[in-house]
């Protein structure tokens, strides 16, 4: 009995040791059941305390503006890090292995939040450091921090000490300083990205590139190598390379060395091959690509200076081949021959030229069947299209600023696949018909514009019909022949965005169907022949964001329906017939507008003060009109008229389909230094006011002095009076003045002679007087700028100022409108002698009030004494 309790007792602390070393196995293989991790209501958090807080220690470093890591923080229902945004655990030892913070990946997350309404964001998070923290995560093997703005910071040296990181990326993050070699002692990673970021220049890369022998992919793009001239060499030695970019880091022509081609390190599956924008001239680099036939894929050497021939260096693999950009001038007729696979040509910019048809000829039978995009914009290639049959993939044809000729193929109509075309900026001519477009059901972008081809639209010839081109996003047909009315694009083009007909002889009333295009961001049809109202429909189309009627024949006032476009950023509807008063909406309802020309027209009444609204206005342009009345004083409201900068050189909109982005400038025509220019590519730097030829009267306002942003100010062949305010000076950023032709009088303001800018001055006929401010500016000038003053004398005028003190304008010499003038003299001697005298000589000579003063200070003396000695006792 006793040695069966014995037994009994031994059995029962065997078992019990048993559940010990299970539960010890247990938490070895899952430490999620070990010290450190706690059961909330929600479950178990799988979630190390150290990691978390370290995750969160990061976090304190960065701004997130959109509240994306609004997951991460230390509440009971926020415990489980690895269920953050971004953080990946893993499933077996619940550590956090992969951290996910860039842009792409945040992108995906804002793009959920926002039900798919996308806009386009340049950063989501901003760093301010990147905390020390980070090193808590031992078990850190993917970090993703592309484009996250650390604003020029320094990356810490830290960096280094993560070892156990397989995928590094840091691209587009904006970080500065000192280049980060101590990323050389990651040896376990496969993937860096340490692309367009500010580094200084890099000259010591064979000391730390070499030991990440498991690489597999680098990008070091905008990182400067100038300096080193063995790169080709250090690349050489990464044994696992598949994918190379090196774009825009200002690489010499690489020395070609026997170890560097025969190096038996080197890796053998080279796929992907970036040296785009850089400075290799020598064409050893084709040398070294050789080595790689069998295996590269990708191969962009754009944006270099080559010279010569094509050569033929790759055979069989090559999907994506890139040479735009460069000087060569023709191609060996064997260049293209065995690329079978070649998906994407890029030749444009390149300077060839010769006959596009024996080009066609040079890219054999498969190499034709398999191309998808052939881009040879820019060239020197004439003759007329040949037959484009065999490309039975091609997706995107780019033949846009070549010399060609002829009329435009009918079998170009076969190329089913085709989504991109451009052929502008050409001399094709003939007619357009049905047939061209037969078979183009996927085509979205059509640009035909600055070519002789004649397109007659009629309700005999529907030469666009809905079931071939109804997916059409982008058609520019501006710059030909096209005649008639547009009546037929209602039916057939209900998904364009982007419409521009300008430069054509199209005529008539535009139809109440444009109310259909719902989607239209951008509406040109200047230069035609239209005429009539301009339909209130037109206010039906919410997107639009630019809409250009210039020099057509529209009449009537504009449409109220207008002031529901609120998206607007540009209105031209200059050199038209239209009427009525500047309208009041303008200003209320549409205060994104940058660009509004309204010049050229019969518009009447006084300047509605509303304008002042535009806070976004750079370009306002209402002059050859009737306006009556004076200029508004509130004009300092124009903030972007009142700064200097802050402005982008181009006015753009995008326009994305099938995830790709095409990006449309917009331009603007407009009298500048006495001749008619159109600005496209510096539009948004161009801040003018352009009142001219109207019937203002009055003053110049004072408050035009504070729009410092100012180039172009235009108040000529007006009725305005009274001097010019003596601030003008202010305007430093002024290079074009005109106020010839009104009734300003009084003196030319001397701060005019320190506008270093200006170049375009006209002050004649008016009524100034007196001598021309002297300094570097005002003598420059042709007298004809100064002619109908007669009062006005000195340099450059041969009317010569009678005995008249020169005073020579020194660039820091003030405005004479300091407090010290005469009339403060006067006024101080006056108040000096009232005050004074009135105080001081009633005393003097009035006995009564002598005596009475006399008593007051007596007894102001006794009240103070007793109040002090009243005082000292109660301290005391």
């Amino acid at each position: 009995m006793e040695g069966d309790r014995i037994r009994i007792r031994y059995l029962n602390k065997l078992f019990r040791a048993l559940i010990v070393v299970f539960t010890l196995l247990q938490c070895a293989v899952n430490p999620s059941l070990s010290l450190g991790f706690k059961n909330i209501s929600s479950g178990v958090v799988r979630c190390f305390e150290r990691e978390r807080e370290a995750l969160l220690a990061f976090k304190h470093g960065l701004v997130d503006h959109y509240h994306l890591l609004s997951s991460w923080g230390r509440e009971e229902h926020k415990q489980d890090c690895c269920k953050w945004v971004g953080v990946h655990c893993s499933n077996r030892t619940n550590h956090v292995t992969q951290l996910h913070l860039g842009l792409s990946y945040l992108n995906e997350i804002y793009s959920h939040q926002q039900k798919g309404d996308m806009q386009y964001i340049d950063y989501f998070l901003q760093g301010k450091m990147m905390s020390p923290k980070l090193l808590e995560l031992e078990h850190l093997k993917y970090l993703d921090l592309y484009g996250v703005n650390f604003n020029g910071t320094r990356l810490p040296y830290f960096i280094g000490s993560l070892s156990n990181l397989r995928h590094l990326d840091l691209s587009d993050a904006s970080f500065g300083g000192r280049f980060p070699s101590q990323v050389g002692n990651l040896t376990h990673l496969q993937y860096l990205d340490l692309g367009w970021n500010g580094f200084n220049s890099v000259e010591n890369l064979n000391s730390w590139l070499p030991r990440l022998s498991s690489l597999t992919y680098l990008d070091l793009s905008n990182t400067s190598l100038s300096n080193v001239h063995d790169w080709l060499e250090t690349v050489s030695k990464l044994p696992k390379l598949t994918n190379l970019t090196l774009s825009g880091c200002g690489l010499p022509s690489p020395v070609i060395h026997s170890s560097t081609l025969f190096n038996i390190n080197s890796s053998k599956s080279l796929a992907h091959v970036d040296l785009s924008n850089n400075q290799c001239t020598s064409p050893s680099i084709y040398l070294w690509l050789s080595n790689y036939n069998a295996s590269l894929v990708h191969l962009d050497l754009s944006e270099n200076s080559l010279t010569g021939l094509i050569p033929s260096v790759v055979e069989n693999s090559l999907v994506y081949l890139g040479l735009s950009d460069n000087k060569i001038d023709a191609v060996n007729p064997h260049s293209f021959s065995s690329l079978c696979s070649l998906q994407k040509l890029y030749l444009a910019n390149t300077s060839l030229s010769g006959q596009f048809s024996k080009f066609v000829q040079m890219l054999s039978t498969c190499v034709q069947n398999s191309l998808e995009s052939l881009i040879l914009s820019n060239n020197h290639l004439s003759g007329s299209i040949p037959d484009l049959t065999n490309f039975s993939s091609l997706k995107l044809l780019f033949l846009l600023g070549n010399q060609l000729s002829g009329t435009i193929p009918e079998s170009i109509g076969h190329l089913s696949n085709l989504e991109y075309m451009d052929l502008s900026m050409n001399a094709l001519e003939g007619v357009v018909s049905e047939s061209h477009f037969s078979n183009l059901s996927r085509l979205w972008y059509l640009d035909l514009s600055s070519n002789l081809l004649v397109l007659s639209f009629s309700s005999n010839w529907v030469p666009l019909i809905p079931s071939t081109l109804s997916h059409v996003s982008f058609l520019d047909l501006s710059n030909n022949n096209i005649s008639g009315s547009i009546s037929i694009l209602c039916e057939a083009y209900r998904s364009l965005k982007f419409l521009n007909l300008s430069s054509n002889n199209l005529s008539g009333e535009l139809p109440e169907c444009l109310t259909r295009f719902d989607h239209l961001v951008m509406l040109d049809l200047s230069y035609n022949a239209f005429s009539g109202k301009i339909p209130s429909t037109v206010g039906s189309l919410y997107h639009m964001e630019t809409l250009k009627l210039r020099s057509n024949r529209f009449v009537g006032e504009l449409p109220s329906s207008f002031k529901n476009c609120t998206s607007l950023k540009v209105i031209d509807v200059g050199n038209n017939q239209l009427s009525g008063p500047i309208p009041k909406w303008l200003g209320v309802s549409l205060q994104n507008l940058v660009i509004l020309m309204l010049s050229s027209n019969n518009f009447n009444g006084s300047m509605p003060s509303e304008l002042c609204r535009l806070t976004k206005i750079q370009n306002l342009d209402v002059s050859m009109n009737n306006i009556s009345g004076a200029i508004p004083k509130c004009l300092s409201n124009l903030t972007a008229l009142a700064q200097i900068g802050n402005s982008s050189p181009i006015l753009q909109h995008y326009l994305s389909t099938n995830d790709v982005y095409v990006v449309y400038m917009d331009d603007a025509t407009f009298i500048w230094k006495g001749r008619m220019y159109s600005y496209r590519n510096t539009l948004g730097l161009v801040k003018r006011i352009d009142f001219s030829s109207n019937r203002l009267t009055g003053e110049i306002p004072i408050e035009i002095t504070y729009l410092v942003g100012l180039i172009s100010l235009n108040l000529s062949i007006n009725g305005l009076t009274g001097e010019l305010p003596t601030k003008i000076g202010k305007l430093q950023a002024l290079e074009i003045l005109d106020l010839s032709r009104n009734q300003i009088d009084g003196r030319i303001p001397t701060s005019l002679a320190r506008i270093d800018c200006l170049s375009v001055l006209d002050l004649s006929y008016n009524n100034f007087i007196g001598k021309i401010p002297t300094g570097t500016q005002l003598q420059s000038f042709d007298p004809s700028n100064y002619a109908g003053n007669p009062q006005l004398c000195g340099p450059p005028l041969q009317n010569m100022c009678d005995d008249q003190q020169e005073t020579v304008i020194s660039s820091n010499e003030e405005e004479k409108d300091e407090l010290i003038t005469w009339g403060f003299c006067v006024s101080m001697a006056l108040g000096f002698i009232v005050g004074f005298w009135g105080v001081c000589g009633s005393l003097i000579f009035i006995r009564q009030w002598r005596y009475s003063y006399i008593r007051f200070l007596n007894v102001l003396n006794d009240w103070l004494y007793l109040r002090v000695i009243s005082i000292k006792r109660h301290f005391n």
